[in-house]
């Protein structure tokens, strides 16, 4: 999904939004809620360990005080009566967002959580639910919560691949790991390798739709960014759409970079009338239930009982298109709303993505979910097997299925046309008075290496204690990173007075996979952005350097469980590992290959006084903008200035402040290990 693109909060702005002015302040330190947070999120699928929870989650009662309560107890009474009556999913079942019912019992749980007044009432319900309602759904709405309550935004999300590791591993390996539990074995090591073998072409870059990292990040974009979100919750998502938009078509370019790193063809969309090309076996299975379902090569598209049809996707999309030539949607009352402006783009990623954003869901439809619901059920349309929900189903494995890729360079293809009949950026628009950028150079070697990851197995084993406890038993996984580099930038200021400026760094593929050129509009569309962030430039001669540590678009892996525990305890500061919103730090770089992959490197300097909303944040070193909740920091259109077709690439060159340079990315097959335990 620090994109799919790819994006965080500037944290001066927290005090503007409408949530955290309405919430008094709460004396629970951070390190009780983080403990709080590991604690029930430790063996989901197993009763509470910790003793106080277990016992809040025993005599705690939802309903008996409600004045804890923003909304007076409205949402906690109606989710009690569901769990009284019986109406909630039972414990130990499989489910998944994509059935609307248990999309619904989530958000339940959801809402009763962002309306606690205080801590001590998120932690009493969240015991309290956690030992009463379906694991999968409090996962869910736990981590949503979690993310958007003013009282949790200092907690760090414990890694989403280590609360649910069978979603993750092979089923062989699960079993090993059972078997060295009970041999008491310590400090095992067991390898989990991508699904698929060398039989199938796509197996070059299962290493990236694979990745525990991208999963992980797909979810966040989510998180961020939930489809069914009201501004009833709290506060207004700031171009949610374009948010939608930006995160899936940076992840999709990262992917297309990934392809061409392998001599594979470009990335085709998904054909709704033509056999579906790649099959995809998970080889994992449901903690309590059977394996999630193989999908088998070249079948063809069908109709799902209960969820719609083929012609239904068509018939939305043909009406999205037809917004787009004549320039408008249209709102409920039949009212035009004008989209061939900088706000279309954030409108049509509200409609596509099917969010309550969205002008007229109506008519516009659900295209997103539908679409990825059908795709996902197509294993077993009429439901004659009962059979569980695939990948496509859960937000944290979408991107291992290859099919999953295809539909959304469909729907990307459909924004790119919205986007391709904007006019191109004039000359006048694209500069900066004044300011010149006359050399770019890298520092160090733009190169690539596989390194060997260790995650942690222990919710996925059952065991009959009653203690927190960790075995030492984890899966290996390959996985991508790179060298470190630094960008040294000169840039002249003319202006005899200093100037605030932004800097948007942003790589295009050369060559594709055959060796072809690519052409520089096609070349800026599936442009990857590798940085962005903020810069006072004296009058004269300025000389930039960047780390590519300092991405602001990348986050840092968290840690595995037991080492957030532990640090939790230590009460050590876990502030860099809060958002996680960006893509992993180590997947800056795509992969290259040994002759080395092109790239046209290109560098925006741009005014800060245009693109920037609040005077107080353009000194800070992060400057995220796709999964950003409340104002955001950049004016500009995600992607700028690259985000418009360009038809005459010299526009470009006759910029002064934009400039280009050829740069390769390697990768000459270095693979390191863990140490030997």
């Amino acid at each position: 999904m620090k994109v799919l693109v790819f994006a965080l909060l500037i944290a001066s702005a927290v005090a503007g939004w409408p949530g955290y002015m309405m919430d008094a302040p709460d004396s629970v330190p951070p390190t009780q809620k983080q403990h709080d947070v590991n604690c029930v999120l430790y063996k989901m699928f197993e009763p509470l360990r910790d003793r106080n929870l277990l016992e809040k989650a025993a005599r705690f009662s939802p309903v008996e005080d409600v004045s804890m309560y923003k909304d007076g107890g409205i949402a906690v009474r109606y989710l009690m009566d569901e769990l009284v009556q019986g109406r909630l999913l039972e414990k130990k079942q499989c489910a998944a967002v994509t059935n609307k019912r248990y999309l619904e019992e989530a958000i339940m749980l959801f809402e009763v959580l962002m309306q606690c007044k205080d801590w001590n009432c998120v932690a009493n319900n969240g015991a309290y639910f956690r030992e009463r309602m379906n694991e999968e759904e409090f996962i869910y709405a736990a981590y949503h919560a979690f993310k958007h309550s003013p009282l949790t935004q200092q907690v760090v999300l414990p890694a989403i691949y280590e609360v649910k590791p069978h979603h993750f591993t092979k089923t062989e390996v699960i079993n090993k790991a059972y078997e060295a539990k009970e041999m008491k074995l310590r400090n095992i090591l067991l390898q989990n390798n991508f699904t698929g073998t060398p039989n199938d072409i796509e197996q070059k870059v299962a290493y990236f739709r694979e990745d525990i990292g991208v999963g992980t990040h797909h979810l966040m974009i989510h998180l961020e960014n939930p489809f069914w979100w009201k501004d009833t919750y709290g506060y207004h998502i700031d171009r949610k759409g374009e948010n939608f938009f930006y995160a899936y078509h940076q992840l999709l370019n990262r992917y297309e970079a990934e392809r061409i790193s392998n001599y594979l063809p470009p990335l085709q969309e998904l054909k709704l009338d033509e056999p579906l090309k790649e099959g995809f076996t998970p080889q994992t299975t449901y903690k309590y239930g059977p394996p999630f379902p193989t999908r088998n090569d070249d079948i063809y598209l069908r109709d799902v009982d209960k969820v719609g049809r083929i012609h239904e996707i068509v018939l939305v999309e043909d009406r999205i298109r037809d917004a787009i030539a004549r320039g408008y949607v249209e709102d409920e009352q039949g009212g035009k709303i004008y989209i061939q402006n900088d706000k279309g783009i954030d409108m049509l990623g509200d409609i596509i993505q099917s969010s309550m954003y969205s002008p007229n869901r109506k008519y516009y439809g659900n295209l997103t979910t539908l679409a990825y619901t059908m795709l996902d059920q197509q294993t077993d349309p009429n439901n004659k097997y009962d059979t569980p929900p695939g990948v496509l189903a859960h937000l944290e494995t979408l991107p291992r299925d290859p099919a999953a890729w295809k539909l959304q360079k469909r729907i990307d293809n459909i924004f790119r046309e919205y986007i391709d009949s904007l006019p191109p950026y004039t000359k006048e628009q694209l500069e900066f008075p004044g300011i010149k950028v006359s050399e770019i150079q890298i520092q160090g070697n733009l190169e690539t290496y596989f390194e060997e990851y260790k995650y942690d197995l222990v919710n996925a084993i059952n065991d009959n204690s009653t203690e927190t406890e960790f075995y030492g038993i984890y899966a290996t996984v390959p996985r991508l990173n790179h060298k470190e580099f630094t960008y040294k930038i000169k840039v002249q200021n003319n202006n005899g007075s200093p100037k605030k400026a932004v800097i948007r760094i942003l790589a295009m593929p050369y060559r594709d996979g055959n060796g072809a050129i690519i052409p520089f509009d096609e070349g800026r569309w599936l442009a990857i952005e590798m940085d962005l962030f903020v810069k006072t430039l004296n009058s004269g001669a300025n000389d930039i350097v960047r780390k590519s540590s300092e991405a602001s678009i990348t986050v840092p892996d968290v840690p595995t469980y037991k080492t957030l525990t532990e640090m939790t305890e230590a009460t050590q500061n876990l502030e860099m590992y809060e958002s996680a919103t960006g893509i992993p730090n180590r997947l800056l770089l795509p992969k290259g290959n040994e002759e080395g992959v092109q790239f046209r490197l290109l560098v925006a300097v741009t005014d800060a006084e245009q693109d920037v909303n609040d005077e107080s944040i353009i000194t800070m070193n992060k400057y995220h903008h796709y999964g950003v909740r409340g104002v955001q920091p950049d004016k500009r259109p995600f992607g700028y200035p690259l985000d418009r077709r360009v038809p005459d690439e010299r526009i470009v060159d006759e910029v002064p402040n934009i400039k280009e340079t050829m740069v390769k990315v390697y990768n000459h097959n270095v693979f390191l290990r863990l140490p030997q335990q």
